[in-house]
């Protein structure tokens, strides 16, 4: 059964430049610079995102939604799975090099990157899901009323406490503000691929 969850249930991992909450949703500024990353080609390590997170029990799932409305590189929106600082899933929609892509960090000491062009998503509205079933959470997405997409299978199997949530960062621009729909926690996805 769905079930949502309230934006006042959560805890950020990085305080945003401006939070509000209407009955269209929450609207979330992100600061300059924020971003999530470990190490991997670039050689940093950021962890200034805004991830607004509540537990994620085994065996559930959580989806997010958001109005798809970027401007500037790497801008970008989605959900945030995390266990420890150097162990989390971050995905959704980024703007890269000009295009909105859809795709997924999955983070185990360093990160990795995936990404697949969805330009005609710009400007509506996105749900992503991310459902943790025994020893992985799988990622799908989708616009508006479309048909869900597979986005990254990554490993999630851990004793420790994990935690999700909406996220946003902005780490090349003030000014972004990402207007978030919905948060919710449902059943976990019964199965990885659709019956043939």
């Amino acid at each position: 059964m769905s079930q949502t969850v309230p934006w006042t249930d959560g805890s950020w991992t990085n305080e945003p430049v401006e939070v509000r909450r209407d009955a269209d949703g929450l609207h979330v500024t992100a600061r300059e610079g924020s971003d999530a990353w470990r190490l991997t080609s670039y050689g940093f390590i950021h962890s200034s995102e805004h991830a607004l997170l509540t537990t994620l029990e085994p065996e559930s799932a959580l989806e997010v939604q958001f109005h798809l409305d970027f401007t500037d590189q790497f801008d970008q929106a989605g959900i945030f799975v995390k266990v420890d600082a150097e162990s989390w899933i971050k995905a959704g929609v980024e703007l890269s090099d000009g295009e909105e892509s859809l795709g997924a960090v999955v983070t185990r000491g360093q990160s990795d990157w995936s990404l697949s062009p969805v330009p005609s998503w710009a400007g509506r509205l996105v749900t992503v899901r991310g459902s943790w079933s025994g020893n992985a959470l799988t990622v799908r997405a989708r616009v508006d009323d479309e048909p869900w997409r597979l986005v990254r299978v990554a490993p999630l199997e851990t004793a420790a406490a994990v935690s999700a949530g909406p996220f946003c960062c902005a780490p090349t621009r003030a000014g972004l503000t990402v207007h978030f729909t919905s948060w919710r926690t449902t059943p976990p996805d019964t199965r990885l691929h659709p019956d043939a």
